[in-house]
């Protein structure tokens, strides 16, 4: 089965934001996406706010379940206290918890599974019991042990951090072997019961080789390359060339 697409709007937001006006919205954003066939939407309210607004979120909620009721809002941030009272104001369908220091630019690592079991365990548990579906950051290093311990939370899927897959887009011989590590991981995960989405520097040309690796890869989360691609091919048809990159016909 192709990968389902969800569209993070952060960049999106991170650009209306560097004025006191509302465009680019990001509803309207959102809204085009669905409309191309996305199946969902992504966002990561940090605690500064410095794209996604919590005041997004209620707007956000409201598109999908009021003309889009087929497509799932996945919500992405560490979980704080106020990370998970959003969260369960918001009732997204997937929550994905990410390691992330409030002052990075960027989710760049996954979670030290052994270090924060405990912890993790109990946030699962707390987002499962409100309906949400959980998955967890995690670096596509072939450790096969960390992901068994990943499904030991009670997450329900992993997401693969395909950073390092992105920074290769010059370096085809180190593209391969970090490919390699990620469809080991995947295979850890699918064999102990977790589904796996992956997410970070995806593009339309480094897509289907990851596809080709790991073809059950359930979901991809794509922000940055996206909205750069949108620049020159608009919104709408930028989904679309990704669709068609994760190997969906239509």
């Amino acid at each position: 089965m192709p990968a389902k697409l969800s569209v993070n709007l952060n960049a999106i937001a991170m650009l209306r934001n560097r004025r006191d006006l509302p465009w680019p919205d990001v509803a309207r954003f959102g809204r085009l996406a669905l409309e191309a066939g996305a199946s969902g939407l992504t966002v990561h309210p940090r605690p500064d706010q410095r794209h996604i607004r919590f005041s997004d979120l209620p707007v956000l909620r409201a598109l999908i379940d009021d003309d889009f009721p087929r497509a799932e809002f996945n919500i992405e941030g560490y979980p704080t206290e106020d990370f998970l009272v959003l969260c369960e104001k918001t009732e997204p369908e997937q929550v994905t918890l990410v390691p992330d220091d409030p002052s990075q630019a960027t989710s760049d690592h996954g979670w030290d599974f052994r270090k924060h079991k405990a912890f993790l365990t109990e946030t699962v548990a707390r987002l499962k019991s409100k309906g949400m579906r959980v998955s967890l950051f995690a670096d596509g290093d072939g450790d096969a042990e960390a992901v068994a311990v990943a499904r030991e939370t009670g997450a329900d899927r992993i997401e693969l951090y395909t950073g390092p897959y992105g920074g290769c887009f010059d370096n085809p011989e180190k593209a391969t072997q970090e490919i390699d590590l990620l469809g080991r991981t995947a295979d850890a995960a699918l064999a102990c019961g977790l589904a796996v989405n992956g997410g970070h520097d995806l593009t339309v040309a480094n897509l289907p080789a990851l596809m080709k690796r790991i073809p059950m890869l359930a979901e991809v989360s794509i922000g940055h390359g996206l909205t750069a691609d949108a620049l020159e091919y608009g919104m709408a048809e930028t989904v679309r060339r990704f669709r068609r990159a994760c190997g969906q016909t239509f």
